[in-house]
């Protein structure tokens, strides 16, 4: 799709600066953007630089005085880009509506108005898939699990029995629901695995990465609130539960029976151990280690994660710690000679 610059403003509602009559087809950051692409400059920090841009047009909260390219100034900047984004998308082979031939599905399976099989997909014995739903290829749904209405399954994802899925949920290729979890007891001198006979809640609108691991509850079930959206290579322990809206970067783990509330924030490569409550609105920082419960609005850091200001401080002080072991050598050895003086005089 190629439009207008006075197009494109109309579509996203933006006052235009400048010239409309060019055309974009694409968008793109503002040192790569070429003249038939739109560019996007979401803070001041990028304003220097889109007089160097070869961009056709900058999508951008305020006007820049003197800027050689037509502006698209808009109340947000980045719901903007979102819209340029799926204007310009890839056009892909539309999905067709129905069963494929090389699938397979089980008894008393149903399945929604307007919904697609992929090729090789396996749908066990009493699966409910809902209306515009989309399973890819190769993907394996297990038996009694109940997936809703316009969700996305990509390729090689397994869904194991008994798990339900909201509507508008999203899992990323060759992801895994409802695995056993990892839960042992040493029994006669042998780590004997409890069983897991809980499934796995995922509500509306979540959206897994590709190469995530969530697994079911020993009883209950391990729950994903609503609006949540998990980063690539995640693990999710057995019978947590998280909140809604709550952003989980990459390889995090979440170790078992953990609670986190709504609107948490887990960066990547953090770890939690089990049995830990997160309270509503936490930031953890990227490579921190949680090893006690965290009250709201928290935000913490390091291993063991503690408040992000003691560890910033932590930080600066072991910067010096160089320095000050210079100066510890240095005053030790004025100490050694003003004794040693002492005793010579003695």
């Amino acid at each position: 799709m190629e439009l207008t610059i006075s197009q494109l403003a109309e579509k996203l509602g933006a006052k235009l600066a400048g010239s409309g009559s060019g055309k974009v087809g694409a968008a793109n950051s503002v040192a790569l953007a070429q003249s038939n692409e739109v560019t996007f400059a979401g803070s001041k920090k990028f304003f220097p630089l889109l007089r160097q841009s070869k961009a056709g047009a900058v999508i951008i909260g305020q006007q820049v005085e003197n800027l050689r390219m037509p502006q698209l100034i808009v109340g947000n900047v980045d719901a903007a880009l979102i819209n340029v984004l799926n204007l310009f998308a890839p056009k892909l082979k539309d999905v067709p509506e129905g069963i494929d031939p090389t699938a397979k599905t089980g008894q008393d399976v149903k399945i929604g108005k307007g919904a697609y099989i992929g090729p090789k997909a396996v749908i066990d014995d009493g699966v409910e898939i809902g209306k515009d739903t989309i399973v890819h290829s190769g993907s394996k749904i297990g038996q009694n699990t109940k997936i809703g209405e316009s969700c996305q399954i990509h390729s090689n994802v397994v869904i194991y029995h008994n798990c339900q899925l909201g509507n508008n949920v999203i899992i990323q290729a060759n992801s895994t629901i409802g695995s056993v979890g990892y839960g042992y007891a040493l029994i006669d001198g042998k780590h004997t695995l409890i069983p897991h006979n809980g499934g796995v809640v995922i509500e509306d609108c979540v959206e897994i990465g590709a190469n995530c691991c969530v697994d079911r509850a020993k009883f209950n079930n391990t729950v994903i609130g609503a609006g949540t959206k998990i980063d690539n290579l995640v693990q999710i322990g057995h019978n947590t539960v998280i909140g809604k809206c709550c952003l989980i970067v990459g390889q995090t783990g979440i170790a078992g029976s953990c609670k986190l509330g709504d609107g948490v924030v887990l960066s990547g490569q953090v770890g939690v151990i089990d049995n830990i409550d997160i309270g509503d609105g936490a930031m953890i920082a990227a490579k921190s280690t949680v090893f006690k419960s965290l009250e709201a609005g928290g935000k913490v850091m390091g291993t063991p994660a503690i408040d992000s200001r003691l560890e910033l401080r932590a930080i600066a002080f072991r910067k010096r710690l160089p320095e000050l072991s210079k100066q510890l050598r240095d005053l030790t050895s004025r100490i050694e000679r003003l004794e040693s003086s002492k005793d010579n005089k003695s």
